[in-house]
């Protein structure tokens, strides 16, 4: 929920999920005025619309405070210390590198990914007291007694990288000893969060991650199960392990691994309609493994008639 349907709903401004206008505030030392709003906002909301659960994140540490970008015009700027550019999307709001298909830049190696890993498995454990953590205990502090708090953490999506967008899905089959170790340093930091969760008293974990466009996955079964789900299943497992629930965020046509969401998770969230995804049908399928959440036509509550 972004920070426009907070506004309208409480009535006031809000730098909760505020697009460009919280990156301004964080370039303007302002870090601690955006996690008043988070946490201020995020249980008023809840409270106005007498919601049962509330979806909390790890946010910007205590003194964030990054170099302000050049502005350039309206809606361009430039990065001083990389000089790439970037705008304000016209359809997002956000402040996004240009070309935008350019996130996944990243000169991955075996080796490199492996040091990462090693240095990782030797870290100590994640600190619940650390200051990324302040919107989530607040969450429990608040809420904690009456609702379910949900922490959303990383449930590992594709395991890609590459210079543009086509590069990184092609790594998928060229580079698969590269994007197994991706995954690996994806996982081992999700079982620390698994962990980490549990210390900070929420009743579950929801991991956000998509597979699925429109038409079906986004990559094949197969990569699916040897790449994501042995990490996913491990990360359920050891959050149960500590009394957690599992929830999943994932979009998009997933029939082909829809047994799998079924084993790992307790509770499936984002069912895509347009997608093809027929909540009643999923229901027949893995109805009494998982409980299912959405079915709702999105696209007809921003862009409908009422009658829609």
């Amino acid at each position: 929920i972004d920070y426009n349907v907070y506004e309208m709903i409480l009535g006031r401004p809000s730098l909760l999920h505020a697009k460009f206008r919280e990156t301004e505030a964080y370039w303007q030392g302002r870090r601690d005025e955006v996690i008043a709003d988070y946490k201020r906002d995020s249980i008023d909301l809840v409270r106005a619309l007498d919601m049962d659960l509330i979806a909390v994140h790890p946010v910007a540490r205590a003194g964030y405070r990054p170099t302000p970008f050049e502005r350039l015009d309206d809606a361009t700027y430039r990065d001083p210390e990389t000089g790439r550019l970037h705008q304000i999307s016209s359809v997002t709001g956000d402040l996004m590198e240009m070309p935008v298909n350019t996130a996944y830049r990243r000169h991955a190696t075996v080796e490199g990914l492996q040091a990462e890993i090693d240095a990782l498995r030797a870290a100590p454990e994640l600190d619940p007291n650390d200051s990324a953590y302040e919107v989530i205990r607040h969450a429990v502090a608040q809420l904690g007694q009456t609702h379910f708090v949900a922490a959303l953490i990383n449930g590992l999506e594709w395991p890609r990288f590459g210079e543009t967008e086509e590069e990184s899905w092609m790594s998928l089959v060229q580079r698969p000893d590269i994007c197994a170790k991706i995954a690996e340093l994806q996982g081992v930091e999700m079982l620390r969060e698994a962990r980490l969760c549990a210390r900070l008293g929420v009743d579950g974990i929801m991991a956000v991650g998509d597979h699925g466009s429109s038409s079906g996955l986004l990559a094949s079964p197969r990569i699916y199960r040897k790449m994501c789900y042995p990490w996913q299943k491990a990360q359920a497992d050891e959050a149960r392990k500590h009394g957690l629930k599992v929830l999943r965020h994932c979009c998009g046509n997933v029939a082909p691994i829809l047994n799998e969401l079924a084993e790992i998770n307790d509770a499936w969230e984002a069912i895509q309609p347009t997608a093809g995804m027929d909540i009643g049908e999923i229901k027949r399928q893995v109805g009494d493994r998982l409980c299912l959440w959405g079915g709702i036509w999105h696209e007809h509550i921003h862009s409908g008639a009422p009658e829609d």
